[in-house]
């Protein structure tokens, strides 16, 4: 195994996925469910992310090419996605509440946890490290930054049963701000690149 390549894959997606960062929107999506949903999501979040990566860490560019989407298409559509999520914190819409859509899913493992800026990741890692030792190094990183993902957000459950109610609203609010802060970068960022990518 490839340790430069271990070291680099699972610093660089540590510091992309953010756990610490996700951990307070995960609490936040999450306040009205049991103690064990809250951890089911946790670990459902965090292997899905993995999941995701791993499999653009293999078939991405085919995955891309084919379909002809690009790398900035994928980070403007991911910052749309997280908009409409952001919007719901900050009307105070039930996006936790049990009966809706699997919030492990959708915004957390993607595009929170597995965004446009890890799947790029990967795909430059894996063909920076091409050779059959650099790819274990690769894959090994991405599974050790995983589980790191999946202890902060386990982690996250527990601080959630000290909170009260309240401050929990308070905080939907504050973090669908935020949100709504990164989603439009998402999309400044890939307009940006798109911007100085064309010809003059």
């Amino acid at each position: 195994m490839n340790i430069r390549a271990f070291a680099e894959s699972f610093i660089t997606l540590a510091v992309i996925m953010d756990p610490v960062g996700t951990a307070p929107v995960f609490i936040a999506l999450t306040a009205d469910r049991p103690a064990a949903a809250r951890r089911r999501a946790a670990l459902d979040a965090a292997a899905t992310a993995g999941g995701l990566v791993v499999l653009f860490a293999l078939f991405g560019r085919l995955i891309l090419d084919y379909l002809h989407v690009s790398v900035e298409s994928l980070m403007i559509s991911g910052g749309l996605l997280l908009l409409l999520v952001a919007l719901q914190m900050l009307r105070g819409d039930e996006i936790s509440s049990p009966a809706t859509a699997n919030v492990a899913l959708v915004p957390l493992a993607t595009p929170l946890l597995a965004g446009p800026g890890a799947i790029a990741a990967v795909m430059v890692l894996t063909r920076r490290y091409e050779d059959s030792a650099g790819r274990v190094g690769v894959f090994v990183g991405i599974l050790a930054a995983v589980l790191v993902v999946a202890v902060g957000l386990l982690l996250a459950e527990r601080i959630a049963r000290l909170i009260r109610p309240s401050v929990i609203q308070l905080l939907t609010r504050v973090l669908g701000l935020l949100l709504a802060a990164i989603a439009v970068q998402f999309v400044v960022d890939a307009v940006r690149i798109l911007a100085t990518s064309v010809p003059k």
